[in-house]
């Protein structure tokens, strides 16, 4: 029997619970933990050395990223057991939310095959992205959510009803919040840690810039022991500070300490531009965040042209992009760094994952406008209307623009039955690497553009021919490696497990 359909019998049961405390106090014993882990590096070694018996459908290369990266997965979570960074609460959470719903579906099985067979074959998303509200304490430059002192934000009674609704429907276990600040969100009376507790088969991951986080919050965070934050981080000290204020990166530095103490696990998010992904990707700065630190995974979000201050300078110019994608795979493969580019490392992800995709999600902002991703200010319907018109979360998939931004995602690969139908996975946003393609989709759907930026954006000629000037020269740069690593002979050297 496999593992999944075991934990699946298990949760049917309603032994979940007990489940995730019997495995907690395993992992935490030495031995038992090895054993597990080595029965995932086994797992692992299977796929890397034969991936074509696991999926022929993909270039075997892809098959190999995955596995590649699930194995960075499970060490970078053995390390922190192994160092006492995770308490037995969050471990429980992890598992109930994370493993057996996130990754599993157990809970959620039933659910998601009702929307398989309601939807004609189609599966569901696995999780959404979330941003409770618009206020920060920051005021970063070139922020893409344009956040500041405004105050808007979803009412705690509809994020609820989006948090129930994508359990319910979807079988989902996996939230992702984001914002603004989701530290300083407030509504009746609510903060994000009361929904993490109202939700405990959910697990949650925050995105913030860890100035809130003290001793006091911290231990709040391993009380509640489904959630995790990932810290926004730009480089050393003086970028960090010089984007985000002067004493940013010691008040990270004081976040993290805090979370150590209590065992509450933390990643980081890292903004990558043309003038510091170098700093951000480089081996001391990686080592220093996962080893003296104790990250235990990271983010890469190269800088998208959006929100306040939109640039094209910022984008990592394609020789950069080139040599991203190179360095990230070594940290993974040398340092077991569970490290993700969502660009350059499109083939984890088998491409675009936005727009409701199966396997994916899509976003809700502070006004509750839905877009197909955070860095897609464009919105066919507000979730705040579509919920007083007695429609739901699945409702909202079969939106136009979602639906045209899917088939693109299935024409570039993800519905391919053969590796020769990919589309080159370095390069899978359809906003930042096929802007062209993304002008017709906006030009046949027309949802609205989220804010003034969004729709500047879409007025300005130069900001289209820029990107699509940018989008060829990338092209250009990442073709190659496409070609001769995925499609062609050279994954020979990275068969050996």
């Amino acid at each position: 029997m496999r593992p999944e359909e075991i934990v699946h019998r298990i949760a049917a049961a309603g032994q979940a619970e007990r489940f995730a405390s019997v495995f907690s106090a395993v992992v935490r014993r030495k031995v038992p933990r090895r054993l597990l882990v080595g029965y995932a590096d086994w797992h692992t070694t299977k796929r890397i050395r034969h991936p074509e018996r696991y999926n022929g459908a993909r270039p075997p290369r892809v098959t190999q990223d995955r596995a590649y990266m699930g194995r960075a997965i499970v060490h970078s979570l053995e390390r922190a057991v192994e160092r006492g960074d995770v308490s037995p609460a969050v471990i429980q959470g992890a598992v109930r939310g994370l493993i057996m719903n996130g990754f599993m579906r157990s809970e959620g099985r039933d659910n998601m095959e009702r929307f398989h067979a309601e939807h004609g074959g189609y599966g569901p998303p696995s999780f959404l992205v979330i941003g409770p509200g618009k206020l920060c304490n920051l005021h970063c430059t070139g922020c893409y959510a344009s956040s500041g002192a405004d105050r808007e934000k979803l009412e705690w009674d509809i994020l609820d009803q989006i948090v129930t609704e994508a359990q319910a429907q979807w079988g989902a276990g996996f939230i992702v919040l984001t914002g603004g600040e989701p530290m300083v969100y407030r509504s009746q009376g609510k903060d994000i840690l009361d929904l993490a507790a109202k939700h405990p088969n959910v697990f949650f991951l925050f995105y913030t810039n860890g100035t809130k986080i003290d001793q006091r919050m911290a231990g709040r965070l391993a009380e509640v022991g489904n959630m995790t934050p990932a810290i926004s981080m730009e480089g050393w000290q003086e970028r960090t500070d010089a984007r985000r204020g002067e004493g940013s990166f010691q008040q990270v530095l004081q976040a993290m300490a805090c979370l150590r103490r209590v065992g509450v696990p933390f990643g980081i998010s890292l903004t990558a531009t043309s003038e510091n992904c170098e700093e951000v990707l480089s081996e001391e700065f990686l080592d220093f965040m996962f080893e003296k630190q104790g990250a235990i995974y990271g983010w890469i979000f190269q800088y998208m042209p959006i929100g306040r201050g939109l640039t094209l300078d910022l984008l990592p110019t394609p020789e950069q992009r080139a040599w991203m994608w190179e360095q990230t795979w070594r940290m993974v493969h040398e340092k077991g760094y569970f490290l993700a580019d969502f660009w350059n490392l499109g083939t984890c992800s088998q491409g675009c994952i936005s727009a409701g995709r199966q396997g994916g999600y899509f976003y809700i902002d502070w006004n509750g406008k839905v877009t197909p991703c955070v860095f897609v200010p464009y919105s066919p319907v507000n979730v705040n209307d579509a919920f007083a018109a007695g429609k739901t979360l699945s409702d909202i998939l079969e939106e136009p623009f979602f639906k045209s931004v899917r088939e693109w995602q299935d024409g570039y690969g993800f519905a391919a039955t053969e590796p020769e139908g990919h589309g080159n996975w370095l390069m899978p946003c359809p906003i930042r690497d096929h802007h062209q393609d993304f002008r017709r989709i906006l030009h046949e759907t027309e949802p609205d553009p989220e804010d003034e930026a969004a729709e500047q954006a879409l007025l300005d000629p130069a900001y289209a021919h820029g990107m699509i000037a940018y989008n060829k020269a990338v092209a250009k740069a990442m073709d190659p490696i496409w070609r001769r690593e995925y499609l062609g002979d050279g994954n020979e050297t990275r068969r050996s497990a």
